[in-house]
């Protein structure tokens, strides 16, 4: 089987110059999009978390309702031993069973006042706990119509830029596999360090189209015969031709 012709390098700067022009109409849609996918994905963080909160202190709440049922339990159990302890003294038969029998009727009385206290600290925790959810949902249901107006809008650029986005990844698919792996990599790292995402850019007016500073004339030379990859010796953005850039 015949091996596959090996690009020139002529080739590859080529179609390193059309990849850099999709990359930079793709990056175009992009910025159409500006902030939004951004703002979608904070906000749809902060209702995560709001509705974390909210499922938390219902949760809480239910917790203070047990222990209230818990309490109220206790205070029927300490009102049965009482109302007890209050007929066994009804047929004591000395002082000392009458005093043990009022101190269990005193420490049941105790247990229910503290139960009595706890049950209202209990309700003042749900009050208080259900002031901060109605405070959570009703942001969360501002967040909520917030996130559906910016995803309407996400959504309808999306739409408008699909079909172009789509053909524009086709071609960069096309015009990376005429570039070798090692090229491509710089390039894909360049692109990432510099202003604009421009990695590759054309010669003009003797200057890089990338940082602006001088380019020889030798230098301009070498790059026009396309012989070989020239970067620029101050920025490091890989250099083409107006020729090839179609610059008159």
């Amino acid at each position: 089987m015949a091996k596959a012709k090996q690009a020139t390098v002529e080739e590859k700067l080529i179609a390193l110059y059309k990849l850099q022009s999709i990359d930079t109409e793709i990056d175009k849609i992009k910025i159409l999009r500006g902030e939004l996918p951004l703002e979608v994905q904070d906000l749809e963080d902060e209702i995560a978390g709001l509705q974390t909160r909210v499922t938390n202190i219902n949760d809480e709440i239910s917790s203070f309702d047990t222990s209230i049922k818990e309490k109220e339990s206790l205070m029927k159990d300490s009102k049965d031993l009482i109302k007890k302890y209050d007929e066994q003294l009804k047929n004591i038969r000395n002082n000392r069973e009458f005093d043990s029998l009022n101190k269990e009727i005193e420490f049941q009385n105790l247990e229910i006042e503290l139960a009595e206290k706890r049950i209202n600290e209990a309700k003042s925790s749900i009050v208080g706990k259900m002031d901060i959810i109605s405070s959570a949902k009703t942001r969360l249901d501002d967040r909520s119509e917030d996130l559906k107006a910016k995803n309407g809008e996400l959504e309808g650029i999306i739409s408008e830029t699909k079909k172009d986005e789509e053909k524009l990844s086709k071609e960069s698919v096309t015009a990376e596999k005429v570039i070798d792996d090692r090229l491509l990599n710089a390039y894909k790292r360049l692109r990432g360090s510099v202003r604009n995402g421009l990695a590759v850019v054309p010669v003009l007016r003797d200057a890089c189209g990338g940082c602006f500073n001088t380019v020889p004339p030798q230098r301009q030379m070498d790059i026009a015969a396309r012989k070989k990859v020239i970067v620029c010796e101050h920025c490091g953005r890989v250099l083409v031709d107006k020729l090839m850039a179609g610059v008159n």
